[in-house]
């Protein structure tokens, strides 16, 4: 029987109240998941004092954000992304030990699919855009040389837009490539140096940073997913070294371990050159 001081809704008892009511049946998980989520946002309304009119704004917040998503555009990944949740998220599930590799967020432009290609082949299709050699090793902790090491890479082109946003004007894949690691662990592949761009803030959540001030800018990055057996898997981004976005990356994906040194080869087969290493984690490692 329902504690009768917990029964009827009360603004003191409301957490008490609406946890009162999970079955016993209830998964464990989904049980501590709704309750804590409740006590949160509860302890939040009683902070703020929410008003009804600002509720009723939140409601037709969310709604819009549902309105605008489809199967080319996720706004409510977007809202994850800027409020530092999916940030969050994926550093409370890819803790490594110091001097590995770390993750960021994977964003929403990876393609599944991309065919292997040969050590040094250029990515750039099209051919625009300040070329820049990649190149590097994959190690294990103790410095090791990993090979078999699956690296996928992909970035925005010159004009800061990704193959899948503009797939009439755009080569497919542009600016995409999947490379294997030899028995030394180096790699290296031909790309444009990556350039700073806007997230697409034509959509309520675009709306609300203008309402807060702030931009929607990322700083220039590379993507790098990096597969290797019995790893962990290291979805993550190299950042452009004095990029004017990196203290202010509109998803927070920024991490200082990631900001790769770009130096300009006049001389060389390309413009620029970046020389990064990642750094693997054995599998089981907490």
């Amino acid at each position: 029987m329902t504690d009768p001081a917990i029964a009827y809704f009360t603004e003191d008892a409301s957490v008490a109240a609406v946890t009162a009511r999970v079955g016993e049946r209830a998964d464990p998980r989904l049980t501590r998941v709704m309750g804590a989520l409740v006590t949160h946002l509860h302890a939040f309304i009683k902070d703020v004092e929410l008003t009804q009119a600002e509720w009723a704004l939140a409601v037709e917040f969310l709604t819009r954000t549902g309105q605008m998503c489809d199967g080319n555009r996720q706004e409510f990944i977007l809202l994850s992304d800027v409020l530092g949740v999916s940030m969050l998220v994926d550093a409370i599930n890819n803790r490594r030990p110091d001097g590995a590799t770390e993750n960021t967020v994977l964003g929403p432009f990876h393609v599944d699919g991309v065919p292997d290609l040969p050590m040094g082949t250029n990515i750039s299709r099209d051919g625009v855009g300040e070329s820049c050699l990649f190149q590097g090793r994959v190690t294990d902790l103790d410095g090791a040389p990993v090979a078999g090491a699956r690296i996928d890479v992909w970035s925005d082109n010159a004009d800061g837009f990704y193959d899948v946003q503009q797939p009439e004007s755009q080569p497919q894949p542009n600016n995409r490539g999947v490379f294997v690691t030899g028995a030394d662990g180096r790699y290296a592949f031909q790309g444009i140096k990556p350039v700073s761009y806007p997230i697409p803030d034509d959509g309520p959540v675009g709306q609300m940073l203008g309402q807060l001030g702030r931009h929607p800018y990322r700083p220039a990055h590379m993507h790098f997913i990096v597969t290797a057996p019995g790893h962990q898997t290291v979805v993550t981004h190299t950042f452009v070294k004095g990029d004017d976005y990196l203290t202010s990356d509109a998803v927070f994906g920024v991490k200082k371990t990631l900001i790769a040194d770009y130096t300009a080869t006049p001389e060389g087969p390309t413009d620029w050159q970046s020389t990064f290493d990642f750094i693997m984690t054995p599998e089981g490692t907490q």
